[in-house]
């Protein structure tokens, strides 16, 4: 069995024998879910694409961290 095959058998029967650890892993997913998922579409909202025009993103981007050198 080549390298990589035996730590992917490693792995695959650690998690196997897991016990406690499915548990674990049940609310490490879930708090990722929560994190990603539910925060982002609460507490941060599409500004970029509410303010700038179709296809002039990088533009406005320029502008809000360069500012208007004129």
């Amino acid at each position: 069995m080549s390298l990589i095959g035996r730590i992917v058998n490693f792995y695959v029967e650690g998690f196997r024998g897991m016990t406690i650890g499915r548990t674990l892993w049940a609310v490490i997913i879930v708090k990722l879910i929560i994190i990603f998922l539910i925060l982002k579409l609460l507490f941060f909202p599409n500004f970029i694409g509410e303010h700038a025009d179709e296809g002039g993103e990088a533009e406005f981007v320029f502008e809000q961290v360069v500012g208007n050198r004129e």
